[in-house]
């Protein structure tokens, strides 16, 4: 026990005495100080009542807290750049462990409250209707008028919660230990997702190490991602419960040989959040391969992947029949579309209703938005079909990787967020460096859209020019501008086709 606590007291002294660490921490921290300012609080926070009393609640802080946002926001991806394992070998430097890095860094960000989003409002929202005796799959927060319901983003008030019934229970039980305080219990949602990220990065390099990736490289890229830092970590999204629990069920699987005890896991994720389902399909292959279309192994692929799945749904009826709750999930599964995102189809819809509103004169161009939501709707599900077909019976890393991150893609509710399901598991996919590349270059362009939304709605545009500036320069300097094959942790060669065969 000692040795592993002196062990960890000098990953932890490493860490700290590494500048690159120390910019994170102070992103980490603009982007805390921009979080209490009244750029970002709900109207509902009990924080207001402390910047009137100290006479900071005007235009100029809400200027000054977008501002230490968007630097603190340029930190932390400058931060995440530095630290890249392939960097760090070519200085000389001595590899960090990432858990130490990510609890220096992400520090900050416990104390203070969601950031980027108002989801964790919600939990507790939802927490508050079941301590008061109703069902959040039956009526929305704004049943109950006080606090709770304040804080809700308006759009949601009235919707009824979309998620699994263990994450309702969880946020019960947070409503219960901040004592029936709104806002505390809103910041403590936290807790679970602090649980799945220690998930994330027990099992990350773990799952690397099996399939022959360095370790080191899928940390830094899945678990000190700044998306993760900022929305599993900052904004208390559920989703880090999801992720969590769905990569012990694969390492589970991978380890003990036995897919039907990483099928329970994965039941308990999607109890949580339920695209977890999906990884129950792969589990059976990590197991034994699919190596031919004949119809005799076809049928036995099926068997095997239906069964794993069926013993993940059996998990979940059981727990959402033991909450109380039911399956009224159901009804609510459309509600995330409801806001429009910077989801692909989304926006074609837009480029296509503006000019049909301009020329007609009345807004029918809402249809084409409409319709292509619906169309990204089945492309998603046509997508799964195709990298199941290509990669599901040998490579089912690669099947969960692209077909969760096409799922998120093509939805009409893309969050930065829905991507991390997918990106976590990328490393294990071997991508070329181009890949690679382009999925730094995606992180960076996500984060800055969340930005663009915080500094527009406070009226900040040059702040937010000046921001892309600076993501663009730190991207530019630290990634387009090396050869293809700098990165060091790539580039992989191109694998054989190993699809089943005929």
């Amino acid at each position: 026990m000692r040795s592993l606590v002196t062990r960890a007291w000098e990953d932890l002294r490493l860490a700290a005495s590494t500048r690159a660490v120390w910019v994170g921490f102070l992103g980490s921290l603009g982007i805390l100080l921009g979080s209490l300012s009244p750029a970002y609080l709900p109207q509902a926070s009990p924080i207001w009542d402390v910047l009137r009393d100290l006479g900071i609640d005007g235009a100029t802080t809400k200027w000054v807290g977008t501002i230490a946002t968007l630097v603190g926001l340029s930190l932390l991806l400058e931060s995440w750049f530095r630290l890249r394992p392939a960097r760090r070998r070519a200085a000389g430097a001595p590899q960090l462990r990432h858990w130490a890095v990510l609890a220096i860094i992400s520090a900050p960000m416990l104390v203070g409250p969601p950031i980027f989003s108002h989801d964790a409002y919600s939990y507790a929202a939802h927490g508050w209707l079941i301590h008061n005796g109703l069902n959040p799959y039956q009526v929305g927060p704004g049943i109950l008028p006080g606090y709770f319901a304040d804080q809700v983003a308006w759009v949601w008030r009235e919707t009824t919660a979309p998620y699994g019934p263990l994450a309702l229970w969880m946020s019960h039980g947070i409503v219960i230990l901040a004592g029936f305080d709104p806002y505390l219990s809103a910041v403590l949602m936290r807790v679970p997702a602090l649980i799945g990220v220690i998930l994330i990065g027990v099992t990350v390099p773990r799952i690397a190490k099996r399939v022959g990736v360095d370790p080191a490289a899928a940390s830094w890229f899945a678990v000190l991602n700044p998306i993760l830092v900022i929305d599993f970590i900052g904004g208390a999204h559920n989703d880090a419960q999801m992720t969590g629990l769905m990569l012990a069920g694969i390492l589970v699987t991978m380890k003990m040989r036995r897919w039907w005890l990483g099928a329970i896991l994965v039941g308990v994720a999607a109890s949580i959040k339920q695209p977890a389902f999906l990884v129950a399909v792969a589990l059976p292959f990590l197991v034994a391969p699919w190596t031919s279309w004949r119809p005799r192994a076809v049928a036995w692929a099926a068997l095997r992947a239906l069964s794993s799945l069926a013993v993940a749904v059996a998990v979940f009826a059981a727990i959402s029949v033991v909450s109380g709750l039911g399956f009224g999930w159901i009804n609510a599964i459309n509600v995330p579309g409801m806001v429009d995102t910077v989801s692909p189809f989304t926006v074609v819809g837009y480029l296509i209703q503006f000019p049909v509103n301009w020329i007609t004169g009345d807004p029918t161009g809402r249809a084409a938005v409409v319709a292509l939501k619906g169309i990204g709707s089945v492309m998603s599900m046509l997508g799964i079909v195709y990298f199941a077909y290509r990669h599901l019976g040998r490579r089912p890393l690669h099947f969960l990787s692209y077909s969760f991150i096409w799922f998120a893609l093509c939805v009409p509710a893309l969050h930065s967020w829905y991507l991390l399901w997918g990106a976590v598991l990328l490393p294990m996919t071997k991508p070329s460096t181009r890949a690679l590349r382009g999925a730094i270059v995606a992180t960076v362009v996500l984060l800055g859209f969340n930005a663009m939304n915080f500094g527009i709605r406070n009226g900040a545009w040059m702040m937010v020019l000046i921001l892309f500036g600076a993501a663009y320069w730190t991207m530019h300097t630290h990634e387009l501008s090396q050869p293809m094959d700098a990165g060091g942790d790539g580039p992989r060669p191109r694998e054989k086709d190993q699809s089943p065969t005929p």
